[in-house]
């Protein structure tokens, strides 16, 4: 297939990446291209020089207006709005047969269902306002959703999934996370430093439970981390910087447990599955989907609750390091994510080509330089 993949564009889809979405398309685009499809990527030109990228903005919007300071400003929304603007122009004159939308912006699904363009949206968020809409608005026969578990589903459709809604777990190359059998008695924490990812809480737990803690990963909220998290480093808890690729799966893969304090509805927890490949078990906070995905892998505490969490790590390291593994080969390789994907692919090309389906769509909301481009 002649596939094209829309990225979120906060971030560069390059490593070392600031986020399970940038990984999840970085992927995405390499499991295609390696299963043969023909595949383009548009996202910020600053994104892997090494991936077919088709630019719809210079760079990384984070690089000019930072998302605490300009997040919901009209000058950001303007900016956004241009570039996935000028990404449907680019669509509609490609001649893709398959659309993989996974960029959180509401033109690509409202597009595809008056164009009739055979689109898979990935939803790798909680709903919100703008996306929401459209959400609701485009599912069409050929215009097909994913969400990575199904706690985020009931959270999209509180009245129950469309048939076009389909759960798709993500998945990892297992290679790149290699299994180890036996840790080194130390806990690790990866993922942005921000809020509600709580790496202070992870420090703070460790402590309690007299476990050496270092934690992994970008400063997005420098406030936060000097006053909240600095505060808690030492000699047994201690920051070890941005890593990526082997150097962060072999710092990973060294210690005998993860901690993972998200504190927001997480919709999966791409670094949960990568330190279980490694053979980790989680200690984790119980929001969202992390009991759906980490299982009986880990132990858990309520959200905030760091002696629990203590408590949880101290659980969690006593389960065997093979169970993590299996149960990730099992349930989250990249195979059987890409497995998913190609079904609702076919079904939604297969979707387009057929007869026009009685259906009443709601108006469609779309831009008069968007709605130029689409012929109903």
């Amino acid at each position: 297939m002649r596939i094209a993949v829309i990225a979120h564009i906060r971030h560069p889809i390059a490593p070392p990446f600031m986020g399970g979405m940038e990984a999840h398309a970085w992927h995405l685009t390499r499991g295609l291209m390696a299963r043969g499809h023909d595949v383009t990527l548009f996202a910020s030109g600053d994104s892997d020089p090494g991936l077919p990228v088709h630019p719809i903005i210079a760079r990384h919007y984070d690089a000019d207006y930072p998302w605490h300071d300009c997040h919901g400003t009209d000058a950001l929304n303007a900016v956004i709005d241009r570039a996935f603007a000028g990404c449907i122009e680019a669509i509609r004159e490609g001649g893709f047969d398959l659309v993989h939308n996974n960029s959180l912006h509401r033109y690509p699904p409202r597009y595809a269902q008056v164009a009739r363009q055979a689109t898979v949206t990935s939803l790798h968020v909680p709903p919100f306002g703008a996306l929401q809409r459209a959400v609701h608005a485009s599912v069409a026969p050929w215009n097909l959703f994913t969400v990575c578990s199904s706690s985020q589903a009931a959270l999209w459709w509180p009245e129950g999934a469309p048939p076009q809604a389909a759960v798709v777990g993500n998945g990892i190359d297992m290679a790149d996370w290699p299994f180890r059998a036996e840790g080194d008695g130390s806990a690790v924490w990866a993922g942005r430093i921000t809020p509600n990812k709580a790496p202070h809480l992870a420090a703070e737990a460790a402590r309690i439970a007299g476990v050496p803690l270092t934690l992994f990963g970008t400063i997005e909220h420098r406030g936060y981390f000097e006053t909240r998290l600095r505060p808690l480093l030492g000699e047994s808890i201690r920051y070890g910087g941005h890593l990526s690729g082997h150097d962060l799966a072999d710092r990973i893969g060294a210690a005998s447990a993860m901690l993972f304090t998200p504190q927001w509805q997480e919709p999966f927890g791409l670094v949960a599955i990568e330190a279980m490949s490694c053979g980790l078990p989680v200690a984790s906070t119980r929001i969202g989907a992390t009991e759906e995905v980490i299982g009986d892998c880990g132990a858990f505490a309520a959200p905030e609750d760091a002696k629990g969490l203590a408590r949880a790590l101290l659980t969690a390291m006593a389960i065997s390091r093979h169970r993590p593994h299996n149960r990730v080969r099992r349930l989250f390789s990249r195979d059987r994510m890409l497995d998913g994907y190609e079904s609702l692919y076919t079904r939604a090309t297969l979707a387009r080509k057929s007869p026009a389906p009685d259906i009443t769509f709601e108006p469609v909301e779309l831009p008069p330089a968007v709605s130029a481009m689409v012929t109903i």
